[in-house]
């Protein structure tokens, strides 16, 4: 059996926290703007921490599991 939970966690996080798919933070003008496909180097660095953190959360403090 193989543990499918980390690449599907980190594939997931990893899409949603695309700066400006979604949300982006901070954003251009506002300090969060909602699906308008721009970034800039605050964000992306802003996402990829709290990418870093919910990976841990995730995968290390809950200890995600996906057995297939």
């Amino acid at each position: 059996m193989n543990d499918w939970a980390a690449p599907l966690i980190a594939a997931a996080l990893f899409a949603f926290l695309s700066p400006g798919l979604v949300v982006q933070m901070p954003g251009n003008n506002r300090p969060i703007d909602f699906m308008n496909m721009k970034t800039n180097i605050a964000s992306i660095f802003l996402h990829a921490v709290l990418y870093g953190l919910f990976l841990i959360l995730f995968l290390v403090v809950l200890h995600a599991h996906l057995f297939v």
